[in-house]
């Protein structure tokens, strides 16, 4: 193993670990390979976590190489924006912001999820960790959940990238978030690389190390096999459909194409019907207007609904009465031409593409990453995952960003949701590998509810996603059409659905225990200084 440990091998193995453990969230074909990618970035840093004479800030130096790989290739689709004319920005400030997209977003991310290398080295250079070697693959899962978790705290935080979505292919393996959350796959596929880390790297443990790795990917796909064991459909079904009118984002942003959108959601609604649709959901800003201070688009969307007897979930903006600012929001428009009360508002906002973070900040330092968006001011953000009460269903909403943060489709399946829409628009990725991983989201979403998920998208990925995360219906990318399917209406909760994130709280508790230790034991023998 001294090639692995060699100073200018060791890099490149942590950025060619990182590199083979993002490949699934590109390619969910290959969702095998998280299960063992982690391994060489483990013998490194728990060789190296083992050293006294290394030091804290080297420890973080290498997380920021495994991660900072990771991250990159999650976020290499940024390059398929450009340029970004619908922006109005000329080549060289496209350019610009796309670099910044990729190398800057992965790197701040990775800034932060660097962390679990320097506090894993923290915790298991304690008396406790070196007694018990087997203690740390639990301690390298735990810290990676909790950074996971902390994503979705905040604006500084994306959680594109997290492991479950790498596993949705082979959806046996996910379905165990219908129980725990994606959290705990994410566990278990970092506990299962450690096992095998510390199997080929310390001889005395290895039986051990095997038998728990081999014991603990098999609770996880048995658990997925009783969850799809016990999985069973609800009588009460309805047919719905999710257009998709394959507008660019400049196009659709232009008011010379205003007619033209109509003219499409119309025919795809009509033709939708036809096939027996009760419920369509329209993309994310369909009609990217004040639906309510536009008489024309009023009695369009109104007297489509009521011609063809179907309701319309469409997404339009609205205006915060608090604030005055805008909100992106979905809507009702009944089969009887009204609209209904509920008005579910975005609660999970786009950094730069609906506001922009530290304005005045990024202004001085680099102007056109903050006029990047289509919009002159800022969105206000939804403050609650409002149920749509139709007649015929309870339908939980998302809009595009939000699907990707658990918190919003969970708190709307509390609130009654029987099934979810969600509306998004996806064309700023082109055909970028980016629309997969979105619509991956969604699937981890359905999962974890135990709902159908029906997902519309401006120019793709349109699907209609079973309870099992398996994708139904499904249209391509920059195609124009719809997608209809028969689906349940649930009632019946998943145990997530009542438990929450509660194994991450734990994860975040038993961290804490161990970091208490540690420190108690720094101070006890006066180590301090070493670190």
């Amino acid at each position: 193993m001294k090639d692995l440990y060699s100073k200018i091998k060791m890099p490149l193995w942590l950025i060619l670990s990182g590199l083979l453990t993002s490949l699934p969230l590109i390619f969910t074909f290959l969702g095998f390979f998280q299960w063992v990618s982690i391994i060489p970035a483990a013998i490194i840093l728990m060789r190296y976590a083992y050293d006294r004479g290394v030091k804290l800030k080297s420890l973080y130096g290498m997380g920021v190489l495994f991660f900072g790989a990771y991250y990159a290739l999650s976020f290499h689709w940024f390059f398929y924006m450009y340029p970004l004319d619908f922006a109005g920005l000329s080549e060289a400030a496209s350019l610009g912001v796309v670099l910044i997209a990729c190398f800057g977003l992965g790197l701040f991310q990775a800034a932060q999820t660097a962390l679990v290398f320097p506090l894993f080295g923290f915790i298991t250079r304690s008396k406790l960790c070196e007694k018990h070697c087997i203690i740390r693959p639990f301690c390298a899962a735990a810290l990676w959940v909790i950074f996971e978790l902390w994503q979705t705290i905040g604006w500084w935080g994306v959680p594109w990238a997290r492991l479950p979505l790498g596993q949705v292919d082979t959806t046996v393996m996910v379905r165990s978030s219908a129980l725990f959350g994606s959290y705990f796959v994410t566990f278990v596929i970092v506990e299962v690389n450690f096992l095998f880390a510390i199997a080929i790297d310390k001889c005395g443990f290895r039986r051990l190390a095997v038998a728990l790795a081999v014991s603990l990917f098999a609770v996880n796909l048995a658990l997925g096999s009783l969850v799809t064991f016990i999985y069973s459909d609800s009588d009460q079904k309805i047919t719905v459909a999710a257009a998709q009118g394959n507008f660019a984002s400049g196009e659709k942003w232009s008011g010379s194409s205003r007619q033209s959108i109509m003219n499409v959601y119309a025919s795809l609604t009509e033709s939708a019907a036809g096939d027996g649709a009760e419920i369509i959901v329209w993309p994310e800003t369909a009609l990217p207007y004040q639906i309510f201070d536009d008489d024309e688009l009023m009695d369009f969307v109104t007297g489509l609904a009521k011609r063809n007897n179907i309701t319309i979930i469409l997404s339009a903006f609205t205006e915060d009465e608090d604030s005055g600012l805008n909100r992106n929001s979905m809507i009702e428009v009944k089969p009887d031409g009204s609209f209904g009360e509920t008005v579910y508002s975005k609660q999970r906002l786009v950094p730069f593409g609906e506001f922009v973070p530290l304005r005045e900040f990024v202004t001085f330092i680099f102007p056109p990453l903050a006029n990047i968006g289509m919009l002159e001011d800022d969105l206000s953000p939804g403050k609650s995952s409002e149920v749509i009460y139709s007649d015929i269903a309870k339908i939980g909403c998302g809009l595009c960003f939000d699907s990707i943060y658990e918190d919003v489709i969970l708190d709307a399946v509390r609130n009654g949701a029987e099934i979810i829409a969600i509306s998004t628009n996806d064309s700023w990725f082109s055909d970028s590998a980016a629309l997969d991983m979105h619509n991956g989201q969604a699937r981890l979403r359905a999962i974890e509810s135990g709902k159908y998920v029906v997902r519309s998208a401006n120019t793709g990925i349109s699907s209609i996603i079973d309870p099992m995360g398996n994708v139904k219906e499904e249209l391509g990318a920059l195609e124009r059409g719809y997608v209809v399917s028969e689906v349940s209406l649930k009632s019946e909760n998943t145990l997530y659905v009542y438990i929450g994130n509660l194994f991450a709280y734990i994860c975040v508790a038993y961290v804490a225990g161990m970091l208490i230790l540690a420190v108690k034991g720094l101070y006890k023998t006066k180590n301090i200084k070493k670190y």
